[in-house]
C-alpha cells in the first residue's frame, strides 16, 4: 500500500510539472503574465534585514564538531559540543541588556559517552553589545572567569584547549546573533544590505580580537579575520517562517595561540582560518530561526626543546537553531 501511495504521489508531482510547462508553452493571458512580474517587482525589495527584534523570550540550540584530519586524509579524532539558550529580550528581562541562561552544555570525545558541564548548568548572564569589548578586555563581555578550572560531570577537569572550546561556543553565539544579524554602529552591517545579490565588507573585516582565556591561553593570543564579508543571497522558509539568507564569508584570517609550560616557557599554535556560513533572519519577528557554519583551520604548533613542530588540519562544522521551550526542557 505504501509503495502505491509514493508511486501515486509521484505521478502526481509529474502532473504537476506537466501542466506548469504547459501553461508557459502556451499564450498567457494579460492577468497571468502580470503575476510573474509582480512576484519580480516584490523580489527585487527594497528589503529591511535588520529591524526591531521582537521581543518575547526565544530558545536556541548549537552544536559545534571539530574533526581532526591527518595529512594522509584520514580522520584523526572528533569533539562535539553542544549548549541550549534561553534569552529573554531586554525589553522585557528588566536587567539592561538581553538575559541569557544556558540550561545544559554538553561535551562528547571520540566515540565516548557524552558529558555535561555542570558548572554551566543554569548560569545566567546579561548580554549588551556595546562596543563588543567589556573593560576588562573580554569579547562582548563573556567572564573568562566562568571557565577557569571547569570540569565535566565525572569530576575531570578539562585541559586548556576543551576550555576555551567551551568558551567560544558563547563568542560564536554572539558573532552570529549580534555581530553578524544586527546592525552595526557607522554602517558596514546587516542594516546595509537591501537587495538579494548584494555584497558588502562587514566591520569586523580585518580585526583581531582577543582570544585569551584565563591561566590557560595566555595574552598575545588572538585570531585576525580577513576580509569579511556579508551577502544577501535570497529567501527561504525555516520551520515555515519566512526567512531571508545572508552568507558570511571571514575571508583569509590567521590565529595565534600562546599557552604557558613549566619554566616560563610557553606552546605557541599558529594558523590560518577560513570560515564560510548561511544566517537565516526570520522576516517577521527578526531573530535568527537557524545558522550554518563550515571552517577550515591549518595549524602549527611549536613546544620549547628538541620536539618537532606539529602540524594540523581541523575541520570545524556548527548548526545552530531557534527550538520550542517543550523541546528547551527536554532531557
Amino acid at each position: 500500500m505504501k509503495t502505491i501511495t509514493k508511486t501515486l504521489r509521484v505521478h502526481q508531482a509529474i502532473l504537476g510539472i506537466m501542466v506548469i510547462l504547459t501553461a508557459f508553452a502556451t499564450p498567457m493571458s494579460a492577468a497571468a503574465q502580470a503575476a510573474p512580474r509582480k512576484l519580480l517587482a516584490a523580489l527585487k525589495g527594497p528589503f529591511d534585514l535588520a529591524g526591531e527584534r521582537t521581543s518575547k523570550v526565544q530558545y536556541f540550540w548549537m552544536e559545534t564538531q571539530f574533526v581532526n584530519i591527518g595529512f594522509d586524509g584520514k580522520r584523526t579524532g572528533i569533539v562535539r559540543y553542544s549548549a541550549k539558550l534561553k534569552c529573554v529580550p531586554a525589553p522585557i528581562s528588566g536587567k539592561g541588556g538581553d538575559e541569557y541562561t544556558c540550561r545544559e552544555f554538553q561535551l562528547r570525545i571520540g566515540e565516548g559517552e557524552a558529558v555535561t558541564i555542570p558548572s554551566l548548568a543554569g548560569w545566567s548572564y546579561v548580554f549588551n553589545m556595546g562596543t563588543g569589548m567589556d573593560e576588562k578586555g573580554q569579547v562582548f563581555g563573556i567572564p573568562h572567569s566562568k571557565f577557569e578550572n571547569i570540569a565535566d560531570s565525572r569530576g575531570n577537569k578539562l585541559p586548556p584547549v576543551i576550555r576555551y572550546a567551551v568558551y567560544n561556543n558563547f563568542i560564536d553565539f554572539h558573532a552570529f546573533n549580534d555581530a553578524f544579524a544586527r546592525p552595526t554602529a557607522g554602517g558596514q552591517g546587516i542594516q546595509d544590505l537591501k537587495s538579494m545579490g548584494q555584497k558588502i565588507v562587514h566591520a569586523a573585516a580585518f580585526t583581531a580580537p582577543p582570544v585569551n582565556l584565563g591561566s590557560g591561553i595566555k595574552e598575545g593570543s588572538f585570531f585576525r579575520n580577513g576580509e569579511v564579508t556579508l551577502v544577501f543571497k535570497g529567501l527561504s522558509t525555516v520551520d515555515g517562517a519566512a526567512c531571508a539568507i545572508v552568507g558570511f564569508d571571514s575571508g583569509e584570517s590567521t590565529l595565534k595561540m600562546i599557552m604557558p609550560l613549566a619554566e616560563d616557557k610557553e606552546v605557541v599554535t599558529t594558523g590560518g582560518s577560513e570560515y564560510i556560513g548561511d544566517l537565516y533572519i526570520d522576516l517577521v519577528t527578526y531573530w535568527l530561526r537557524k545558522v550554518t557554519l563550515d571552517e577550515f583551520v591549518v595549524t602549527q604548533t611549536t613546544v620549547p626543546g628538541p620536539m618537532p613542530k606539529t602540524d594540523a588540519y581541523t575541520i570545524r562544522h556548527l548548526l545552530m537553531r531557534l527550538i520550542s521551550q517543550e523541546e528547551f526542557e527536554r532531557n
